[in-house]
């Protein structure tokens, strides 16, 4: 009788066991903030840290789990935050991803083009993908710039001198960069376009983000004037040399 008790007693207490569990289990809901990320990519990177959670019961092993596999690059994510609210019992996932800048053409010595890559805010360079990823979903619209660097640099880090440099002056100049050149000897090359007239600004070797506010400073004053400059030489970081050829 003794036994009979002990066997309906241990598995009252797994059935109870196996409820709780499983009504804790249906009470937690996830949410999920996209951000700048393609939410369809982002998504299933979402769901399997979901199952992994739902393994192991720690947000620790998923956060463990991000940073043994490379999650953020494989997903393109800039940052990332997992927080639980135990009130709410919801696991909230927070995204964000880079913004394209560029779309970089990476050359041979011999000016072949060696492959393509796209230039985002944090001086990262992405697979295209990223770009038609953000484009199927409408999270970026317009035309991106073009970026010409020779395969002998891209291993330094001018690439990402050029990207705090850019990101320093804002959008509204950015918008105005059809092509950006840097060559093997290092010399940066940009080339405007402004009321659909291109403008060739040379900037030399050195003291790039100086004269890059300076030709920042110099197009905001020719478009007050209505003139366009087709060179504006800045190699000589002492002046400013320009040649004009037509109007706005």
């Amino acid at each position: 009788m003794k036994v009979f008790i002990l066997i309906i007693s241990f598995l009252f207490s797994q059935t109870i066991l196996a409820t709780s569990k499983k009504y804790f289990e249906e009470k937690i809901h996830y949410k999920t903030l996209f951000g700048n990320c393609p939410a369809k990519v982002v998504g299933r990177l979402t769901l399997t840290l979901i199952k992994e959670f739902e393994n192991k019961k720690s947000l620790l092993d998923v956060k463990k789990k991000i940073v043994k596999e490379k999650l953020e690059d494989k997903y393109y994510l800039s940052s990332y935050q997992i927080d639980y609210n135990p009130l709410q019992k919801m696991i909230r996932f927070q995204y964000e991803c880079p913004k394209p800048l560029m779309k970089v053409q990476i050359y041979k010595k011999d000016g072949e083009e060696f492959y393509t890559a796209i230039l985002v805010d944090n001086g990262k360079l992405f697979d295209p993908t990223y770009e038609v990823l953000l484009r199927s979903e409408k999270k970026i619209t317009g035309t991106l710039p073009h970026m010409a660097i020779p395969t002998s640099l891209i291993n330094s880090d001018i690439h990402k001198r050029l990207t705090s440099m850019l990101n320093d002056l804002g959008d509204g100049f950015v918008q105005k960069i059809s092509e950006i050149i840097l060559n093997e000897k290092k010399d940066l090359t940009i080339i405007l376009s402004i009321g659909r007239k291109p403008s060739s600004a040379f900037l030399g070797k050195e003291y790039w983000p100086e004269k890059v506010t300076k030709l920042n400073e110099i197009i905001k004053y020719m478009q007050e004037k209505k003139t366009i400059p087709t060179v504006i030489n800045l190699t000589n970081s002492k002046k400013v040399v320009v040649k004009f050829s037509d109007s706005i």
